[in-house]
């Protein structure tokens, strides 16, 4: 069974001493860096570009989870390899070659994660399962932080977990994580859990327990899944 794995997003950070806030998460006890980019066209937000995520990328030797929220996504895969992304996600929703997307991330020597918009089928990525290293089940539409857990998300990823097989796949969500359904997330099947206001929410102080409540909530549940 794979490990759990909380990448809170930076998106909830304080982008006012953003490098403070990313290293005390990870002395928090965090394990990931996720890392969300949007453009104001594939979702309604801007956030930022390759330049901001890597001056940041010498704060912490954990793996920098990079979620592209941007269409077309091609002619930025470069730029987020060489600004430190460990993982490069792209959406199976944002152009008409994903296959060919997913290479590209795998030539610039990156993992490839694909994910899915709430309402695209899993059947979205069937035929690229063996071309990536994660999939990441949206639970809210991209775009915003703080939106509420899509409920339905669970069956969909149960059945992608049941598409994943015994590859060697993680399994991530975003959207809406907390304490409160991250048990039935990890049921469900996932082993990587984004958690954006949930993570930051209180401050400093408050990081390492908000991390530890939602890891111990999705590893008190793995004998759930059935």
């Amino acid at each position: 069974m794979r490990p759990i794995i909380i990448a809170p997003s930076i998106l909830s950070a304080d982008f006012s001493r953003l490098g403070e806030d990313v290293s005390a998460m990870m002395n928090a006890g965090a394990d990931w860096v996720h890392v969300d980019i949007m453009d104001g066209h594939f979702v309604p937000n801007i956030s930022f570009g390759p330049a901001v995520m890597g001056s940041i990328r010498h704060i912490t030797k954990k793996p920098f989870d990079v979620h592209l929220m941007i269409s077309p996504v091609d002619p930025y895969l470069e730029g987020f390899a060489k600004a430190g992304a460990d993982i490069i996600t792209v959406h199976a929703e944002a152009g008409p070659h994903l296959h060919r997307s997913l290479q590209a991330v795998r030539a610039l020597g990156k993992k490839a994660g694909v994910t899915l918009n709430p309402g695209t089928s899993e059947t979205a990525i069937e035929h690229v399962l063996d071309d990536v290293d994660l999939v990441l089940v949206m639970s809210v539409n991209p775009g915003f932080g703080g939106q509420q857990f899509i409920p339905a998300t669970l069956e969909k990823i149960a059945r992608i977990c049941a598409m994943i097989g015994d590859r060697d796949i993680d399994l991530e969500v975003d959207g809406g994580v907390t304490p409160a359904n991250a048990g039935a997330v990890a049921a469900a099947g996932a082993n990587v859990l984004v958690a954006g206001s949930a993570a930051f929410k209180g401050g400093a102080k408050h990081y390492g327990a908000n991390v530890a409540a939602i890891r111990a909530a999705a590893e008190s549940a793995r004998g759930m899944r059935v």
